[in-house]
């Protein structure tokens, strides 16, 4: 007979004792059992207690981050656009107050979650869009001609030009 068939031989005495069978059944009964709060908040229905809630509908808490969602979508939008059209200080700007009103939210009582999400994603837009005029502007340096070399050119335009006005 193996070790485990020996174990379990043993202990079935145990199992099949009322202490083990009440105690196993008493920890099943509550498993199963829901909280039941002692206030009446907790059985009123849902639209009601975000009525009532600190940060519910009836507060900036709520609207503030409805609204704000405008901004990111608008952030979003302007992906598409060419990064020489973007404006960087705007962006910076997005970008800055973002972050900043995204740890904010976190630390104010309440603490509002849905504003902290609006906010991180603003300034994860923000940063996208500062990154793309960066770029930009980087390809933008290497690609430029030196200002001796315009200067060479227009030396030579005006060289190819003195022999038409004679």
């Amino acid at each position: 007979m193996s070790p485990a068939n020996t174990i379990f031989r043993a202990s079935r005495p145990m199992f099949r004792s009322s202490q083990f069978r009440s105690a196993f059944r008493r920890a099943a009964d509550n498993a199963n059992r829901r909280f039941q709060s002692t206030t009446a908040d907790a059985q009123e229905p849902f639209l009601k207690r975000m009525w009532n809630s600190p940060v519910g509908v009836k507060t900036v808490h709520f609207w503030a981050p409805v609204m704000k969602w405008a901004l990111v979508l608008a952030g979003i939008s302007d992906f598409a656009r060419p990064a020489d059209k973007l404006s960087l200080t705007q962006n910076l700007a997005l970008t800055s107050t973002g972050l900043i009103w995204t740890r904010w939210c976190l630390i104010i009582k309440p603490k509002n979650y849905l504003l902290a999400a609006v906010n991180f994603f603003l300034g994860l837009v923000g940063i996208v869009q500062v990154t793309r005029i960066a770029m930009y502007h980087q390809s933008q340096k290497k690609s430029a001609p030196s200002t001796s070399a315009v200067e060479e050119v227009k030396e030579d335009v005006k060289d190819a030009l003195k022999p038409v006005k004679a």
